[in-house]
């Protein structure tokens, strides 16, 4: 798969995940692989992934799972304003729910700090060296036939999660990511505001969009 086409085609795969399809454990690891090659800060390589493939395991995170993406739904601050974007997303956010314990593997990348009580720049350099990591690792399992999605919701649930499976204190979870191979390949560049609208050159400028 060229470059270009991977970077515009991988999308958050929900509905389009294959359940019945089980997941080699070495191809996950071949991503995995290629997803530590990514930059980090001062190459200190703080991140452990916690793959999930015991079916009673992946149970037990998806009802978590399900109980914070129902108290997720009921916050207004998390309510999409533009309806039709909201009815394009919802049934979709809620067919993973409804299914996640199906999917054949989960990922939930962990750094090893705690950063409630950091200023925005040791936030801000903790996420830049797991980011690129996360991204590569969807990246390569794009190329090999598999779609994810980055979710967050479990994250309502953290201390369950953490002592379900067995994170020590001092680590923060980065997401949870559902891993299968995909329905079908034939998957499209989304729909974007232009650059012109996102973008300004030296100085901040909010460009109202054009359908607003």
């Amino acid at each position: 798969m060229e470059l270009e086409t991977a970077l515009t085609t991988t999308r958050t795969v929900r509905k389009r995940l294959d359940l019945s399809r089980p997941v080699p454990r070495k191809v996950v690891d071949q991503c995995l692989r290629l997803a530590l090659q990514a930059p980090n800060g001062s190459n200190r390589q703080l991140w452990h992934w916690v793959m999930v493939d015991d079916p009673a395991v992946r149970a037990q995170v998806s009802d978590l799972y399900r109980d914070g993406l129902a108290e997720a739904m009921a916050r207004s601050d998390m309510r999409n304003p533009d309806p039709a974007q909201s009815g394009r997303t919802r049934p979709s956010v809620e067919y993973l729910g409804e299914h996640l314990h199906e999917v054949p593997m989960l990922a939930i990348p962990v750094l090893k700090c705690d950063m409630r009580g950091m200023d925005v720049f040791m936030q801000a350099s903790r996420w830049g060296s797991v980011i690129p990591a996360v991204w590569s690792f969807m990246l390569a399992l794009r190329e090999r036939g598999l779609g994810s999605a980055w979710t967050t919701v479990h994250l309502l649930r953290e201390r369950q999660t953490a002592e379900l499976l067995g994170i020590p204190d001092g680590y923060t979870q980065v997401g949870l990511f559902p891993i299968a191979y995909t329905l079908g390949t034939d998957f499209k560049p989304a729909s974007r505001r232009p650059v012109e609208e996102v973008s300004s050159w030296n100085l901040f400028e909010e460009v109202p969009s054009r359908s607003g």
